[in-house]
């Protein structure tokens, strides 16, 4: 895949954080990730862009982009198949440094979050079962590389695309933009960077109290299957969580620890209070820089998010 730097500079220049669609150059947005915003710009209909505006410097960036292709490649080798993406740095002046990751788009029609509400019950339980047999690669890659190599992943729903190919579909796993793996125990992922999006007056205590939890538990398998599960709350489709909980079980080694019903019930109501308290937060962040110290405010966020 190759990328305009030249497009992209012209882009960032122009572009409007608040109303994409009067950019110089018009996007549209697609969705959102945790710290990155996710459009199509408009001529460039092949492809899809994450912006992070995280770094302070190029070398940041540069960092970021090399542990990004690092996971891409581990991901790939541990046998998920993945879309294929390039990364671009762009530096305005006056502005911060900006990561692009560009990937392959895919059609949105094919977001497993979205077939959820087209397939009948038994096609979406059966998306499910191959989502989280996917996923269990992940956790059979690290069980082959332990303690060298260890894997994080984010398996809701809305981060697999299922690609209709004849008699053998083919699903993509998408959210790649946050690199999250240890090597020979160490987190390589810089922590401080998952608050660059955050207010500043709460950095301190999102720090202290959420971003170590938030950070390990997409190594925890059934931390990751839970969240999963708990999607399925927010994607009004709650119907499916008891038939996802047992396909779950199945993949669980330690019998112990089988995931049931209230424990989703539990996780989804905990995560949609911290998640929405976290976006009131930056929405106050933002009108605090805009309106009263007259100082622009780079992250891209959703108005609203149905949880």
């Amino acid at each position: 895949m190759e990328v305009d730097e030249t497009v992209l500079y012209k882009f960032e220049k122009g572009l409007d954080p608040r109303h994409l669609e009067s950019s110089e150059i018009p996007a549209r947005l697609l969705g959102f990730g945790e710290i990155s915003a996710i459009f199509s710009i408009e001529g460039q209909p092949d492809i899809v862009y994450k912006r992070m505006p995280i770094f302070n410097n190029r070398q940041a960036a540069e960092t970021y982009s090399r542990m990004y292709h690092q996971y891409c490649r581990y991901l790939t080798t541990a046998g998920l198949t993945l879309p294929g993406s390039e990364t671009c740095i762009i530096e305005v002046p006056d502005k911060p440094v900006v990561l692009y990751i560009a990937q392959q788009r895919l059609s949105e029609n094919r977001l497993c979050h979205r077939l959820i509400h087209t397939l009948d019950y038994d096609a979406s339980v059966e998306m499910i079962s191959l989502v989280v047999s996917e996923t269990d690669k992940v956790w059979k890659f690290n069980a082959a590389q332990s303690p060298s190599i260890d894997l994080a992943i984010d398996g809701q729903l809305s981060n697999w695309v299922l690609v209709e190919t004849g008699n053998d579909p083919i699903l993509y796993y998408i959210d790649t933009s946050t690199p999250l793996f240890r090597l020979n125990g160490i987190e390589q992922q810089n922590p401080e960077l998952m608050l660059q999006s955050a207010p500043g007056f709460l950095r301190w205590i999102i720090r202290l109290f959420f971003l170590d939890a938030v950070m390990t538990r997409y190594y925890v398998p059934k931390l990751v299957y839970t969240d999963l599960a708990a999607n399925l709350f927010k994607e009004q489709a709650s119907e499916l969580i008891p038939d996802a909980a047992n396909i779950i079980n199945q993949h669980l080694k330690d019998k112990d620890s089988r995931l049931s019903v209230r424990d989703v019930e539990k996780y989804y109501k905990e995560d949609k209070r911290i998640w929405c308290l976290f976006l009131s937060l930056r929405k106050m962040d933002r009108w605090l820089k805009t309106a009263v110290f007259k100082k622009p405010y780079e992250f891209i966020l959703p108005e609203k998010i149905d949880r």
